[in-house]
């Protein structure tokens, strides 16, 4: 089965508290839809190409913390974060971003145009308007509400330092894809708005190459969770050092995750993963992680969702 194309799509790591049992089923969907753009995608594209269209279409769909559905810092503004990478090398990561509708297509334009790997702020803003990427309409009315709601409680304050239970209370997560097209190139990204209540300008994992997403020509990795542990810990390189070393995905993934819990406690990371094997698996250590996965052809299969769900 190396030879077929194969998209892993996820939908974001933590406890997913709150959400309806429709709630649930819409964010299913959006993760089925985003799962078979990509591989719609590998008919006439590569990996880079299955990877962009199933993250823009998580970006899209304004129910994920990403693109139209991004969570605003404590002053109110929305900056998101995105990042890709390519089994060849190549990688591109913009952080800091309000401009685009799809931050993730930025990022590729970094990776692919520039000889940069991140660009922030207002200057990748700026490019993305010289380069007519389609704006970003403005924070969802949901994520508006959500805002003012967190502002008024007690706990809510500004982060002035590390502090794994405060992300854990406000929410967090990213979405992201990983891809094989079946004739060796794999490639992962990632899409965030980040943290809700951040300090204005935090930027997390998601721009960075090994730390939110990893790709080489034997592994690709897109992780989600709390992006400050993630970073410090290089999790996605990791990951991948792990499976050079053990040739085993599942052990790989056991030893990431387990390694990261000991380190930072439960409820901090989840991946998904793709190798050249077309073996695929997801970990986490959180309540739920929704991912979704298929093969050309065949039909995309859910899993990672809380028990009220499944």
């Amino acid at each position: 089965m190396s030879g077929v194309p194969i998209v892993v799509v996820h939908g974001g790591a933590g406890a997913w508290r709150g959400f309806s049992l429709e709630e649930f089923k819409v964010a299913t969907r959006a993760l089925e839809e985003a799962v078979r753009s990509g591989l719609e995608a590998s008919r006439a594209g590569d990996c880079v190409d299955m990877v962009v269209e199933a993250v823009a279409r998580l970006e899209d769909s304004g129910v994920f913390n990403a693109g139209l559905g991004s969570v605003l810092d404590y002053s109110g503004n929305l900056t998101m974060d995105a990042g890709i990478m390519a089994s060849d090398g190549r990688a591109g990561g913009v952080a800091a971003v309000s401009y685009p509708r799809n931050p993730i297509k930025l990022a590729r334009i970094v990776m692919e145009k520039t000889p940069h790997v991140i660009i922030a702020g207002p200057w990748a803003d700026e490019l993305a308007r010289k380069l007519k990427l389609e704006a970003h309409p403005g924070p969802s009315g949901r994520a508006l509400d959500r805002w003012r709601k967190l502002k008024i409680e007690p706990n809510a304050s500004p982060w002035i330092k590390l502090r794994v239970e405060t992300a854990r209370a406000l929410g967090y997560d990213t979405v992201g894809a990983v891809a094989s097209d079946g004739k060796g190139c794999l490639a992962a990204g990632v899409s965030t708005g980040g943290v809700a209540l951040k300090l204005p300008g935090r930027v997390g994992d998601s721009p960075i190459p090994g730390a939110g997403f990893y790709a080489t020509p034997t592994i690709a990795v897109a992780a989600t969770g709390i992006g400050e542990t993630i970073i410090l810990s290089m999790a996605s390189l990791r990951l991948a050092d792990y499976y050079e070393k053990t040739g085993d995905v599942e052990k790989a993934a056991t030893m990431l995750v387990e390694e990261h819990t000991r380190r930072w406690g439960q409820g901090t990371i989840g991946v998904i993963i793709v190798t050249g094997k077309a073996e695929v698996t997801a970990r986490y250590n959180t309540e739920a992680m929704p991912w979704a996965y298929a093969r050309l052809g065949e039909k995309p299969i859910v899993g990672g969702l809380p028990n009220i769900v499944e």
